[in-house]
């Protein structure tokens, strides 16, 4: 019996010396974003979908750049695209936790100050009044898909008790979904692999406002208690390097030609980059979200970065939802976060290039 045990082992060693992949899973992700059509959060969706090297576990909608109504239409749209339906995607919060955020934000502006960017997100234009009739609304069609009948925080606290230490979850919006997880269910704090963040402004002035990123600054609150939970690995890609990577004119026209599914030409077409790219040439933005997703994929993207404890202001004033690095020691409760610098431009443009040509 003892021979045949050992005989056993040895084919079984054969076995994962010949298989490697056998024993590199893929990693097991969720992307809790305020979805937007191919851009930022778009391409963040679509490179974690279509990597080999990703099992996409489930997309969660949140408040932010959109309403939640308008980011589930637009996330089923594009897994309807890639022909990725059977990914789950789980309506979440669409408030803020500072009641009347949204219907206080010009008066905001007018009190602290504003940044270059006048970008309201969702309280920029009227709630939906359903994701059905975003959808259609924005793609004169049918929709294919559904969202599943399951709050996103509920799919986030099931999902990571499921699979303990296995879940990446990629936060690419507000953190709303993710702090109303941790209140809920404190206990899947350590059960996390890792928290990946777009957010903030660390060593920089912010965008929407002068102290302030946008992620960070429309749910403050939501921003503290995540970056404050004792995840065993917490990184952010803040505007420090979102802005160092800039979209242009001729990189919008060169994405363009890279597309053949038809529903993403007419939706690339339609994007709001477009008029601004025809009236000025010299006009860039930047792909935010999509860093985030492709130090996932792939991680040697990563070339500059340091360790500091975070916090986020919370104060209601001038420097509300400002996102702070501790070079010493951070106040009682924050918790240290690898915060990224630099990325290899070069990766980046040709995980994107090869994402468009895929679709």
């Amino acid at each position: 019996m003892r021979i045949c045990r050992l005989f056993f082992l040895s084919v079984l060693l054969s076995v994962l010396t010949f298989f490697p992949c056998s024993v590199h899973a893929k990693e097991a992700v969720i992307l809790d974003t305020d979805m937007v059509d191919l851009f930022d959060d778009g391409v963040a969706m679509l490179m974690l979908a279509k990597s080999p090297k990703i099992e996409l576990v489930g997309v969660t909608i949140v408040l932010g750049n959109t309403w939640t109504e308008t980011g589930t239409a637009s996330a089923l749209r594009q897994l309807e695209g890639i022909n990725r339906l059977d990914i789950p995607v789980a309506v979440g919060i669409n408030t803020t936790t500072r009641p009347g955020r949204i219907a206080n934000m010009a008066l905001e502006k007018k009190l602290f100050g504003r940044g270059a960017d006048p970008h309201l997100g969702s309280a920029g234009y009227p709630q939906p009044a359903s994701w059905q009739a975003a959808y259609r609304s924005s793609y004169h069609a049918e929709p294919k898909g559904k969202p599943i009948n399951e709050h996103a925080v509920d799919f986030l606290i099931r999902n990571i008790k499921a699979r303990p230490h296995e879940i990446t979850i990629v936060s690419i919006g507000t953190s709303a979904n993710l702090a109303a997880a941790i209140r809920r269910a404190p206990e899947i704090v350590p059960l996390v692999k890792r928290v990946v963040y777009m957010g903030g402004a660390f060593f920089q002035q912010g965008n929407v406002m002068p102290t302030a990123e946008f992620n960070f600054w429309l749910d403050p609150e939501a921003a503290r208690t995540a970056l404050r939970a004792p995840f065993k690995e917490q990184i952010i890609f803040p505007l420090d390097v979102c802005e160092k990577i800039r979209f242009t004119s001729d990189k919008y026209k060169e994405l363009e030609q890279r597309l053949s599914n038809p529903l993403f030409k007419d939706m690339f077409a339609n994007h709001w980059t477009k008029p601004m790219f025809d009236k000025d040439k010299n006009f860039y933005t930047f792909v935010w979200d999509a860093l985030a997703a492709a130090m996932v994929v792939e991680p040697s993207l990563v070339t500059e970065e340091s360790s500091y404890p975070v916090d986020i202001d919370t104060n209601y004033g001038p420097s509300y939802g400002q996102s702070i690095a501790f070079r010493g020691y951070g106040p009682e409760g924050t918790q240290k976060a690898r915060i990224i610098f630099t990325v290899n431009e070069d990766k980046l443009w040709d995980l994107i290039d090869r994402l468009f040509e895929s679709l």
